[in-house]
Order: structure tokens, then C-alpha cells, then sequence
């Protein structure tokens, strides 16, 4: 597959090379303020004796060997290094997955084709004339990433990844109460990005409607419709990086808290992490090298899984699961997750709503985060009443503990969605990710 190193003996050592290309466009109330074209390649070297690693990055991919060869120098040498029960763990694989050919890849798209898009989504959702409406923004752009990964071990990987994304944007500044919103939308090449139009126009809408009608909660402990971008970022916040091993690896209590086989929630409830889903997380290998696994994290409310690097699952005792990842060529590789997500079940919104007498449908969420509590910030939500939906209702947060609530699910939708808009932060670490699922119902939530 072209790059062939001579890697040290009694060490265990590994290079990940990483090629980047984006391109970055917007038009802010009609000018362009944004046109970025950025090409950048570097790789990561590392080398373990067994008690350290040794690390370096760097952008002379033709250095590689010199630098792999002064590693080792500093290491240690260690006969039993594959006898080390981390790097016993790691996996040998062999295989080129390269999906984007011609004028498909993004280094051969030209830059006006997205600027095509932008001025599309201008000529169909904006208007000279747009009462509530004090600005907008109309982008679109892409990234392509090619990854290469060599281990002492004997693996041999190269794949790569592509998305191009586009929306339309709105600052509104009606009735006192200014708030931004919008539509994201997602395809392979700019083309793909054409066909949202009604989406945009029927976001302008309801965020128009929200800002004129809307009032405030009366704080208080209520039953919650959940949309399915709300889902997803419950299963990515709440329970997802509660998966992520390394944090156990010094916490008994949360060990002791999250024991497999253990009843966690709702017979309704399973959460999975899949790397091999060709969305925002795609991740066939992750950076040990370690092909992707399709892990329920939770299947039928039983705590079946958690996401593992070598380090993790070694002191664990459990198996690989394809999860270490780092940000960039620059970074070391943590636990992190891919395309997380709540799996659908088979009741549909409308009768979720007609059964609930009395709630809130949170339909739009900005952020949140989660530990044995967690808190989402709600922008959009709406008032149930005797299972219609009514006025638009001003909520600024959805608290609740992660134990209860995942025992107190009890509709879960059969509109899945899965949501490409997600970066995830961690120990200073940005990732891609995705995360998905449909509509729930949840008993009781504390809303203020």
C-alpha cells in the first residue's frame, strides 16, 4: 500500500499519517466573509517499551524512518514487549478502503461549485423583505481526510472520509427575545447539498412564530416529549461518554456504579456505538489500528458494553472495540466515541403526543453535557396539552439524573434520525462524531 518502514525490534512502535483537505465558504446578509481552501499533512510516531511511550509528530513525511529510528533510541529495549497486556491486544490488519475518486474527492471539486450551492440556497430562502428577520448567513464547504496507519505489528491501513455540509442561518431580533436558528444539511459533494430548500423556509417559520408567541415555563417537574436530535444529544451527553473506559480506569465508584449485566433503564432503552456507519464518526480503524465494532453500550436496558483503547480493555479485562482517536497527526489517541446512538423503537410521534395528557416537546436543544446529572439547553419547546401540542414554550434547562431517567423512558419513537452536526470536545481534544436516535418519552424531567 506504499509505505513500507523498518520498524524497531523488541520495541512496539506505530505511525499514523494524516492528509487534510477542507474548504470553507460563507455569505453573511449577502457578502462573502468567509473563502478558505486548507491543505495539510503530517504524521504521528510513536514508540513503547513497556513502561513509556515516546511520541513525536511531524510534516516532513519524508522523515518518517529518521524520526521512527531516534524514538527508538531513546526507548528501552524490551524482548517481552508483545507479552504486554495492551499491545497483546492490539490487532493486525491489512486493508485499503479508498472511496473518493475523481471529481467525487474534494481536492478535485472546484470551489465554485459550492459557491453555487450558496447562492441557490440565497435565491430560494432569502428575501429583500424579511419582517423579524436582522440577518443571515448561507455557507457550504467540505473536508476530506486520508489516514495511513503502520504498527510494528504488521498492520497496514489506509482509508479515507468526505463530507461536505451546507445551511442557511437566521438572526432574529423579534419582541425583544433575538435568537439565531437554522438548517444544517449533509452529502458527499456539493451537489448533493441541493434539496433542503422547504426545510430552511419551514425553520425561518417556526423560530419567527416562537419569538412572537412563545412564553416562559412555570419551573417545575414534567413529563418530556424528546425530538430525535434531543435524543441524540441525551444518548451522546448523558450515557456516551459515561461508555468511555478510560474514565473508570481511576474512578471504584463509577466501576462499582456501571457493572455489566447490570439493569441500567427501560427494557425500551439501547444505545449503540458504531464506527463502520458512514456518517460524521466514520471510523473504520481507529488510531491503534483496531477495525470498528458495532458495541451496545445498552440492549434492551442491561448494560452490555463500554468503549475501549488497548490501555482500557487491558485493565478491564474486556475486548478492543475500536474507540481510540485523536484529534489531529499533532494529538495522542484517547477513548472517544463515533456514531453513537439510541436505537428506534416502533411507536410513532403522533400517538407519543396524543398519549400525553400533559407536558413539554422539547423540539430543539443548543448543548448539554452529563455525568450522574445531566443538563441539556433548550431553545425551541412547546407545550403539550391532552395530546396536542400548543403554544410555544420558552425553556432555558432540562435537568435530571442519568440512572432515572433511562428507567423512565416509556414511548420510544420509530422516527430514527442520525445527526452529522456534532464535534465533541475532550482533555482538549476536538473529534468528528455522530449521534442519532427518534423521539422518546420520558416520565419526569426537572425543567427551568
Amino acid at each position: 500500500m506504499g509505505e513500507k518502514f523498518h520498524f524497531p525490534e523488541n520495541l512496539y512502535a506505530d505511525i499514523r499519517i494524516e492528509e487534510k483537505y477542507t474548504v470553507q465558504l460563507m455569505k453573511f446578509n449577502g457578502e462573502l466573509t468567509n473563502d478558505r481552501v486548507t491543505q495539510e499533512s503530517g504524521a504521528l510516531i510513536r514508540v513503547y517499551d513497556g513502561k513509556l511511550w515516546y511520541t513525536t509528530s511531524t510534516n516532513e513525511l519524508d522523515r518518517l524512518q529518521e524520526e521512527l529510528d531516534a524514538l527508538a533510541e531513546l526507548a528501552q529495549p524490551n524482548p517481552a514487549i508483545c507479552e504486554d497486556p495492551a499491545i497483546r491486544l492490539l490487532e493486525v490488519n491489512r486493508e485499503e478502503r479508498l472511496l473518493y475518486e475523481g471529481e467525487r474527492k474534494l481536492c478535485g471539486i472546484a470551489r465554485q461549485r459550492f459557491l453555487d450551492v450558496i447562492d441557490h440556497y440565497i435565491d430560494a430562502c432569502i428575501e429583500d423583505e424579511m419582517p423579524g428577520v436582522n440577518a443571515w448567513n448561507a455557507g457550504a464547504g467540505g473536508s476530506y481526510m486520508k489516514k495511513s496507519f503502520y504498527s510494528s505489528k504488521g498492520s497496514e491501513i489506509v482509508y479515507d472520509y468526505q463530507l461536505c455540509s451546507g445551511g442557511v442561518w437566521y438572526t432574529f431580533g423579534g419582541n425583544g427575545q433575538p435568537m439565531s436558528g437554522g438548517k444544517q444539511f449533509f452529502g458527499v459533494t456539493p451537489e448533493e447539498l441541493i434539496g433542503h430548500e422547504q426545510e430552511v423556509l419551514d425553520e425561518r417559520t417556526r423560530y419567527l412564530d416562537f419569538i412572537e408567541n412563545a412564553v416562559d415555563v412555570e419551573p417545575g417537574e414534567y413529563t418530556c416529549v424528546l425530538s430525535p436530535i434531543t435524543t441524540a444529544m441525551f444518548a451522546h451527553e448523558s450515557f456516551g461518554h459515561k461508555s468511555e473506559a478510560d474514565f473508570m480506569l481511576n474512578d471504584k465508584t463509577l466501576r462499582d456504579e456501571w457493572v455489566l449485566g447490570k439493569k441500567v433503564g427501560s427494557e425500551l432503552v439501547s444505545i449503540c456505538d458504531s464506527g463502520d456507519l458512514q456518517n460524521h464518526g466514520y471510523i473504520p480503524y481507529d488510531d491503534e489500528g483496531t477495525k470498528a465494532r458495532e458495541t451496545w453500550l445498552i440492549k434492551d436496558g442491561v448494560l452490555t458494553g463500554r468503549l475501549h483503547d488497548s490501555t482500557s480493555a487491558a485493565a478491564l479485562g474486556e475486548e478492543l472495540t475500536g474507540n481510540c482517536r485523536a484529534q489531529d497527526y499533532c494529538r495522542r489517541p484517547i477513548v472517544r466515541m463515533t456514531n453513537t446512538f439510541l436505537q428506534a423503537g416502533k411507536d410513532s410521534l403522533e400517538d407519543i403526543i396524543a398519549d400525553t395528557k400533559d407536558g413539554i416537546y422539547v423540539y430543539m436543544v443548543s448543548n448539554g453535557t452529563g455525568s450522574a446529572t445531566f443538563v441539556m439547553n433548550a431553545t425551541v419547546c412547546y407545550r403539550i396539552r391532552d395530546g396536542r401540542i400548543c403554544e410555544p414554550l420558552r425553556v432555558h434547562m432540562l435537568t435530571g439524573s442519568v440512572f432515572q431517567t433511562l428507567f423512565d423512558i416509556d414511548r420510544v419513537g420509530s422516527d430514527f434520525e442520525m445527526f452529522d452536526t456534532y464535534t465533541c470536545g475532550k482533555m482538549n481534544q476536538m473529534v468528528r462524531v455522530s449521534a442519532g436516535g427518534p423521539s422518546i418519552r420520558v416520565r419526569k424531567l426537572q425543567v427551568s
